[in-house]
């Protein structure tokens, strides 16, 4: 889908905070601001390339979140060579408009957050 025309729709209406709530609906699963990052610091990628890129996620997860994002207007999906199919994926136009806030969120956990001894470790 190369559909870059236009905005996204909000899914709630009429209250100051949907746009936020809209947006954190966007990229607020696990992987999705990291595979954007990723997409935005090194341009289009192939999945396997985007897989050693997105360390500790799976074949699986990855597929799904690129399906995700790429229905929801971020990603696009491309296919570059038919035999063998190689396939290639970019942000949108409104993917990399999402720049400063991906940017915002790194540095905010440069900042503020503390490497873990323990990888098995999360915040949430």
């Amino acid at each position: 889908m190369n559909d870059d025309s236009g905005q996204l729709e909000m899914w709630c209406a009429g209250e100051d905070w949907c746009p936020i709530t809209t947006t954190a609906n966007l990229v607020g699963k696990k992987w999705h601001p990291v595979i954007v990052h990723r997409l935005l610091e090194n341009g289009p990628l192939g999945f396997n390339a985007l897989k050693e890129e997105v360390d500790g996620i799976s074949s699986k997860v990855l597929s799904d979140s690129l399906g995700d994002l790429e229905q929801k207007r971020l990603v696009n999906r491309d296919i570059v060579s038919e035999k063998p199919v190689r396939v290639e994926y970019s942000l949108t136009q409104i993917g990399k408009s999402l720049q400063p806030v991906i940017f915002a969120m790194r540095d905010w956990g440069a900042e503020y957050l503390a490497p873990t001894e323990d990888k098995n470790s999360s915040v949430a």
